[in-house]
């Protein structure tokens, strides 16, 4: 099984608020520690703040922040509203499969289950758990893209 883009940036931005604690922080600043593109990130921002998540504030001073505390932000929800399928092969979905196995087959009901215990494990934990280590914050948040630190990198 592999998380979508999506879910894996969705995670990464709850994390972040997370680290900064009440300080609001920008769509900006958050591409440029994750090296990923804005547009991208606004879309999940945008998801996030539908579903109460993250809080959003225009204009100057504006920014992100957590809407609720991090121990209220359930690992497995998140993923659940985020993720848009968890069939690991195509006799999980809900459309019938074409293999010859699909009535009888034990696999598809192991790989049902290990979704399942795949959720339940994040299900068990909230963002606080992802951001107790806070010298992974203190590195999350000095963090520079690639191309930052090529450019710092080089000779005047």
């Amino acid at each position: 099984m592999q998380l979508s883009h999506f879910t894996d940036y969705s995670l990464r931005v709850l994390m972040y608020l997370g680290f900064r604690g009440d300080e609001r922080v920008t769509i900006a600043e958050i591409a440029d520690a994750y090296d990923v593109s804005r547009t991208y990130l606004m879309k999940v921002v945008s998801h996030l703040a539908a579903r109460g998540y993250v809080h959003t504030v225009r204009g100057n001073g504006g920014g992100l922040e957590l809407s609720r505390d991090a121990a209220l932000i359930n690992l497995g929800e998140v993923v659940r509203e985020c993720e848009p399928d968890f069939d690991i092969v195509e006799c999980l979905g809900e459309t019938h499969s074409d293999c010859p196995l699909f009535p009888e087959c034990v696999l598809r009901s192991l790989l049902r289950e290990a979704t399942r215990n795949f959720l339940a494990t994040l299900e068990r934990h909230s963002l606080r758990d992802l951001i107790q280590n806070r010298s992974l914050g203190a590195k999350l948040i000095t963090v520079h893209p690639p191309a930052a630190r090529a450019r710092r990198a080089a000779p005047p």
